[in-house]
């Protein structure tokens, strides 16, 4: 499940609870992207990844696929804040390829991940 967290005006922010499925992207996240862009005409994303998350299926790692092609130019900044080691790994070996600027913080520190999003 994806719950929106309180954040700056300007910064879409979401926590991952539990294994992110398909309709999670179709129906929370998917929504919230093409309302950010419409008001705003970028994506400043904040995404909290701890010890509640489970990790993703298939079909939603597809979604995720798609929405970051569909929007490509609208990405500014991306934080992801986790615990998780492979999540950091992989957000090292594969962040270049996200547009925008991507980076990554420890759960402690989501505020400030809050505030380097809308920065």
């Amino acid at each position: 499940m994806l719950k929106r967290i309180d954040s700056p005006e300007n910064v879409l922010a979401f926590r991952a609870v539990g294994k992110i499925e398909k309709p999670d992207y179709e129906n929370t996240l998917d929504p919230a992207v093409e309302e950010q862009i419409a008001s705003r005409d970028e994506i400043r994303f904040v995404y909290v990844l701890g010890d509640d998350f489970d990790g993703y299926s298939i079909a939603a790692g597809w979604e995720d696929t798609k929405l970051g092609i569909g929007h490509i130019s609208k990405w500014k900044r991306i934080a992801v804040v986790t615990a998780h080691d492979w999540i950091r790994h992989a957000v090292g070996m594969f962040g270049w390829m996200v547009p925008g600027d991507v980076k990554v913080f420890p759960l402690h520190e989501e505020a400030a991940a809050m505030r380097w999003a809308a920065g």
